[in-house]
């Protein structure tokens, strides 16, 4: 492996404006999706959690927040079926 030396990364003001105004987007959809979601539901004070969030849109987001990151890295946590073909490929005898 040729090794070369570091390359040096300035942050810039346009750059920390830039991720400031990419963060409150995010955090406005985030806000969006959440109303949405609990204008949506029919749930009583017992179906409500200690942060105020319902149990299913809470596990609903981390159910879909995992798929996220499995989606992002490659990972398809779904087994491939174990039938014959598939665990010795295509012999011929």
């Amino acid at each position: 492996m040729l090794r070369r030396k570091p390359t040096r990364l300035e942050l810039k003001m346009d750059d920390t404006d830039e991720f400031e105004s990419i963060k409150k987007e995010l955090e406005a959809r985030k806000r969006q999706r959440e109303e949405a979601e609990s204008g949506g539901g029919v749930g009583g004070a017992s179906v409500m959690g200690v942060d105020g969030c319902g149990a299913e849109a809470s596990s609903s987001s981390v159910a879909s927040r995992v798929e996220l990151i499995n989606e992002r890295i490659g990972y398809k946590p779904h087994p491939k079926p174990a039938t014959l073909p598939t665990l010795f490929g295509s012999l011929q005898f």
